[in-house]
C-alpha cells in the first residue's frame, strides 16, 4: 500500500503519532488510508450539501474496511461570480483544484481517493488530478437541483437559473416589471444542487459517468433524493473493491471512454464547455484530443435529450427516464458506444446496459426518433478563427443556423453588455467581444450575462455573439465562443472592425470576416497587443502560461 510509507515501520511511528493526535486509532491507521477530497462551502448551492454527502462516503470506505481521510477543495459558483471580476477566476481555478488534489495525495500517501463536486470547474479539476495521479479514483457528484415552478399560476412550466438571467433583459425590454422578476428570482432555484439544466456542472457530472469515473446515477439523480445519500455510501464500498483491483483512472479513461464521452455529449446537446474540460483531462491522461474529432462524433451521433437552455426538460427529468445509461443503450443500438470500456462499477458499459431502458421517451428519445440528426456541438472554421470556435447548435434557432451581419465590436464583455442593455443593438448584428480569451482576459470569461440579455429582449433569432471567451451551459441562441487563436495572441478576431460583414455557416461549419486575405494580413501587421489588464498575483502567471482555448485553456 501507498500509506505504509506514512504508515509502518519503525520509522513511522512520527507520522502514527500525528494521525494519533486527531483521534485515529492504532487500527484505523493500519487500514488503506482512502483520500476524501471534498469541496463543500457555503457558497456554491452545488456544494453546500456535501458534508452530508461525504458523510456517507466515509460509511462506505468503513464498512469495507479502509480508513478515510477528509481534505478541503476550494469552489468558484459561476453563477455569483457572473458578469463581474471574479469570473476571471473561474477557469482559471480548475488548474488550482488540480494542483491541490495532486498535492494532498501525494503529501499524505493516500491509497485511493473518492472526489466529491458539484460545479463547473470543480468536477474537471478533480478528474484532471485523478488522471495525473493513476491511483485508484471515483468521482461523485452531488446531484442536480430541482427546477422550480413558475410564480404566474397561469404559466405551468419549469424555471431555472437561465430564467432569472433571461428576466433580467425582459426587464430592460420593457417586457416584464422588476415586481414579477423578483417573483422569478425566489422561485428559479428551489433546493441545493448544481443548476437543474444541462448547463456545464451537470454536463461534466453526466460526461464522468459516461466516461467511466462516476457510479450510475452520478450525474442525474437529484441533490434532494436519498438515493443520493446511497450512491455515496456505494462509491466508499467500491473504492476499496477497486483498490484492491489495481482499477485506476489510466486504464478507464482510454481513447475509447473519451469517444463514448464526446458521443453521449452531443446526443444530449451539453455545454460547450465540455470541450475544454474534456480536452484539459485527455491532456492529462495522455490521450490525444483535437477539434476535429467534435465534428465526427456529431455528424453521426443524433441529438436525442432536449433539456434546457435548449428545451423545456432539466436532469431530474432525464433521471426519470432512466439516466445516462438509457442514453448510452439506445446510442448503442447504433453502434455509437465502445460497450467494452470499464468503469469504477467494476463492470465493463455492455454489462451495465443489459439492465437498462427508456423510462420516458418524452425526455430521452429513442435512436430512430431523435430531436436533431446530429449532435449538440459543432466546430467552426474559417479566416477569423483558424483553429477553431464552437458552439452549441441543438440551442440554436432555426433560423440563425446561418447568418450574415455587420460587426458590432468590443473589447470587454462589459461593454457589450452595457451596448445590448442601452439598447444600441439591433436586429441583424452579429457582437463581437474580445480579448477575453484564457489569456486576454485574463481567464476567458463565461458570457451569460449578454447572450441572456439578448435571449431576453426577443433578439435571439435577429442577433449572432462571437467571442475569445466563453458562453455558460445556460447560453441558447447564436453564441460562438472559444475562437482560436484568441486577440491577446494576434489571432484574426483582434483585426475585426466596426462594420465588417461576418457570414456564420453552422450547417456548413464556417465562420467568416468578409474581407480580403490582404486587408485582413494588413491589418495584423498593424497590431500592437494591449498592455495585461492584470499585472500581479495568480491571474497575472495564469496568463503568461495559459495555453489556447483549441487546447483545453491547460496551464504549461
Amino acid at each position: 500500500m501507498k500509506s505504509h510509507q506514512v504508515t509502518h515501520g519503525i520509522e513511522r511511528a512520527p507520522h502514527r503519532s500525528l494521525f494519533k493526535a486527531m483521534g485515529y486509532t492504532s487500527e484505523e491507521i493500519s487500514r488503506p488510508l482512502i483520500g476524501i477530497a471534498n469541496s463543500a462551502n457555503a457558497v456554491i448551492p452545488g456544494h453546500v450539501h456535501l458534508n452530508t454527502l461525504v458523510d456517507a462516503v466515509k460509511a462506505g470506505v468503513y464498512m469495507a474496511g479502509g480508513t478515510p481521510v477528509e481534505f478541503g477543495v476550494i469552489g468558484v459558483c459561476d453563477g455569483i461570480a457572473m458578469n463581474h471580476e471574479g469570473m476571471k477566476y473561474s477557469l482559471a481555478s480548475r488548474e488550482l483544484i488540480a494542483d491541490s488534489v495532486e498535492v494532498m495525495a501525494m503529501a499524505h500517501a493516500f491509497d485511493a481517493l473518492i472526489l466529491v463536486a458539484s460545479c463547473d470547474k470543480i468536477v474537471p479539476g478533480m478528474l484532471m488530478a485523478a488522471a495525473r495521479l493513476n491511483i485508484p479514483a471515483i468521482m461523485l457528484s452531488g446531484g442536480p437541483m430541482l427546477a422550480g415552478r413558475h410564480p404566474d399560476p397561469s404559466r405551468s412550466n419549469a424555471i431555472d437559473l437561465i430564467t432569472v438571467f433571461e428576466s433580467v433583459g425582459a426587464v430592460r425590454a420593457g417586457k416584464m416589471t422588476e415586481s414579477e422578476l423578483n417573483d422569478i428570482e425566489d422561485a428559479a432555484c428551489p433546493t441545493c444542487g448544481s443548476c437543474a439544466g444541462m448547463f456545464t456542472a451537470n454536463s461534466m457530472n453526466c460526461l464522468t459517468e459516461a466516461i467511466g469515473m462516476g457510479l450510475p446515477g452520478n450525474g442525474t439523480i437529484p441533490a434532494v433524493m436519498s438515493a443520493r445519500i446511497r450512491l455515496a455510501k456505494q462509491a466508499g464500498m467500491q473504492i476499496m473493491r477497486n483498490l484492491e483491483q489495481g482499477l485506476t483512472p489510466k486504464k478507464i479513461m482510454t481513447a475509447e471512454a473519451f469517444q463514448n464521452a464526446l458521443t453521449v455529449d452531443m446526443a444530449l446537446g451539453c455545454s460547450t464547455n465540455t470541450v475544454l474540460h474534456l480536452a484539459a483531462i485527455a491532456h492529462e491522461a495522455g490521450i490525444p484530443f483535437d477539434l476535429d474529432q467534435i465534428n465526427h462524433i456529431s455528424q453521426k451521433t443524433p441529438h436525442l435529450c432536449s433539456l434546457s437552455p435548449g428545451g423545456a426538460h432539466h436532469v431530474e427529468d432525464m433521471n426519470r427516464a432512466g439516466g445516462i445509461y438509457a442514453v448510452m443503450g439506445e446510442l448503442s443500438k447504433a453502434g455509437l458506444i465502445h460497450s467494452g470500456c470499464r468503469t469504477v462499477s467494476g463492470k465493463i458499459i455492455a454489462e451495465i446496459l443489459e439492465h437498462q431502458s427508456i423510462g420516458d421517451a418524452g425526455v430521452v428519445r429513442t435512436i430512430d426518433n431523435p430531436y436533431h440528426q446530429q449532435g449538440g456541438l459543432a466546430i467552426l472554421y474559417g479566416n477569423i478563427a483558424p483553429d477553431g470556435c464552437v458552439v452549441k447548435q441543438s440551442a440554436v434557432l432555426p433560423e440563425m443556423l446561418c447568418h450574415e451581419g455587420p460587426a458590432r465590436v468590443f473589447d470587454s464583455e462589459t461593454d457589450a453588455c452595457q451596448a445590448i442593455l442601452a439598447g444600441k443593438i439591433v436586429k441583424g448584428d452579429v457582437v463581437i467581444i474580445r480579448y477575453e480569451g484564457p489569456m486576454g482576459g485574463p481567464g476567458m470569461r463565461e458570457m451569460l450575462s449578454p447572450t441572456s440579455a439578448i435571449a431576453g429582449m426577443g433578439l435571439d433569432a435577429h442577433v449572432a455573439l462571437i467571442t475569445d471567451g466563453r458562453f455558460s451551459g445556460g447560453t441558447r441562441g447564436a453564441a460562438i465562443g472559444h475562437v482560436s487563436p484568441e486577440a491577446m495572441q494576434g489571432g484574426p478576431i483582434a483585426a475585426v472592425q466596426e462594420g465588417d460583414i461576418i457570414a456564420i455557416d453552422i450547417p456548413g461549419k464556417t465562420i467568416t470576416l468578409k474581407v480580403s486575405d490582404a486587408i485582413l494580413k494588413n491589418r495584423l501587421s498593424q497590431w500592437q497587443r494591449p498592455e495585461p489588464r492584470i499585472r500581479h498575483g495568480y491571474l497575472a502567471r495564469y496568463a503568461k502560461r495559459v495555453s489556447s482555448a483549441s487546447q483545453g485553456a491547460i496551464v504549461r
